[in-house]
């Protein structure tokens, strides 16, 4: 057996009445629910981003601290993911889902009401913390709900499926919302949503079943582990703007280091880590947190390259930028849809591996645009291979870091993902924006596309030695 491997890696199927009780929600309510759980989660990720001049405008607020209007929200969601996972579990999904759902909700309303900058970017901070409980809870029902395999995998392949489509319609919910009621409405679309969602929770979910004093959160462990993520966002978010080598940067980098490693020690003495060691075993939950900070990585770096090439290189608009984008949200949306139910038969291994393929050619592409780059010739194709090969990697990953996991650390597991998820997004963009800021004009976007290429690669190596030929 591999050192990365446990008994959790070949776990006893159990039975049908601790997967699912008689009594509770049918699976498609399930689904449903953590499906548009997530999907206002992912559109409160670029919602603002359009409306951002008019928030400036309306609430006075300074060009140094605009950027916290949607710093402060990705900040605390990348923060707290891993320790809402593990209270998920503590506390119960229903529990936590109800507490992420209501805390975003009534974020919401204050952000939309709020009359001075300060406010809203406090309230966009307790949006983040209401998606940091939201979305490993709802990963964690999906997983406690369908028994791993077909029904495991199909359903995450509809979740992934919508969980990537909500942040492409935010940007243009964005535009869409700022040139019609106001970026008040942005906000105030989530209130009635959220209601409803509590609601269906309430009396569509199971009640969470009583604990036992055997368990409790590490709360020194949670502590460091968010102090230590918090600060590794926010140093990825410093270096990006101020410089990677200047003075604050490198403090804000070495207090990270220095709370992460504190974390490591504690876990060791810890009577009731916060990570469990089995969790470390798991071969495939740790080759799917590997593999989804680089492929993530990658991907938003895409995103975030192909934007600039268009409209600084290429002179597209705003809203021909956005409708560019519709080729990879479309072939992104209809492949993850599917990707779960080809995962059964050909293993997750194989799809990662392609997906991840897929991506770094796309890269190896676009390094090579050239000046006259037209849309249907050269960016079209690129556009939907990168489609085809995220819509592969995103459900493979989730349903890798479920694979084998006990029910009383699912929550842990899709906490685990997320954060990775989240970090690698992050730290990808400030790689890749550093890059393209040392070039100059289209040879800079050449060489910060094969940088991407780079991390693409990377990931592919990683899911083929990583995973078992046979998963």
């Amino acid at each position: 057996m591999s050192v990365l491997e446990s008994p959790m890696d070949h776990p006893a199927t159990p039975p049908t009445s601790t997967r699912r009780n008689k009594t509770g929600p049918r699976q498609g309510l399930v689904l449903a629910l953590a499906c548009a759980a997530m999907a206002m989660v992912g559109l409160d990720i670029a919602i603002v981003n359009v409306a951002l001049p008019s928030i400036q405008r309306d609430l006075g607020v300074s060009q140094g601290s605009l950027q916290w209007v949607i710093v402060a929200y990705g900040l605390v969601l990348g923060g707290f993911l891993l320790v809402g996972g593990r209270i998920t579990d503590l506390l119960g999904r229903r529990r936590i889902l109800l507490a992420g759902l209501g805390l975003f909700t009534a974020a919401s309303l204050v952000a939309g009401i709020a009359q001075h900058g300060g406010v809203l970017i406090a309230a966009r901070g307790l949006q983040g913390l209401g998606g940091a409980l939201i979305a490993p809870a709802a990963l964690s029902l999906l997983a406690v709900t369908f028994r791993e395999g077909h029904e495991r995998n199909r359903a995450l392949g509809i979740f992934g499926a919508v969980g990537g489509l909500a942040g492409t319609v935010g940007v243009v919910a964005s535009g869409v919302i700022a040139a019609g009621p106001g970026w008040r409405w942005a906000f105030f679309i989530n209130v009635p949503v959220g209601l409803v969602l509590v609601t269906l929770a309430v009396t569509g979910l199971a009640a969470d079943a009583r604990r036992g004093r055997s368990g409790r959160l590490d709360v020194v462990g949670a502590s460091m582990v968010t102090g230590g993520l918090l600060t590794v966002v926010y140093a990825l978010h410093h270096g990006s703007t101020h410089g990677w080598t200047s003075a604050a940067t490198l403090a804000w980098f070495v207090a990270a280091c220095v709370l992460i490693a504190a974390f490591v020690l504690w876990e060791r003495r810890s009577p009731a880590p916060l990570v469990p060691a089995s969790a470390l075993r798991n071969r495939p939950l740790v080759a799917a947190n590997l593999t989804a900070l680089l492929s993530f990585g990658a991907f938003f770096s895409f995103i975030f390259l192909g934007s600039l090439l268009m409209q600084q290189e290429l002179g597209y608009s705003a809203t021909h930028t956005g409708l560019a984008w519709l080729a990879t949200t479309v072939t992104e949306f209809a492949t993850a849809s599917v990707a779960g139910r080809i995962a059964t038969v050909v293993g997750v291994r194989r799809l990662l591996v392609s997906g991840l393929t897929l991506l770094t050619a796309v890269m190896v592409w676009l390094a090579r645009l050239p000046a006259d780059a037209g849309y249907l010739a050269d960016l079209l194709p690129a556009f939907l291979l990168a489609g085809l090969g995220f819509g592969l990697c995103g459900p493979s990953l989730q349903i890798g870091a479920l694979s084998g996991v006990a029910e009383s650390e699912s929550g842990l597991a899709s906490g685990l993902i997320e954060t990775t998820r989240e970090i690698g997004a992050a730290a990808g963009v400030a790689v890749i924006a550093t890059v393209l800021v040392a070039g100059t004009g289209l040879d800079g976007f050449h060489t910060a596309f094969a940088a991407a290429g780079v991390l693409a690669g990377l990931g592919v190596v990683v899911a083929a030695t990583g995973f078992r030929r046979d998963s």
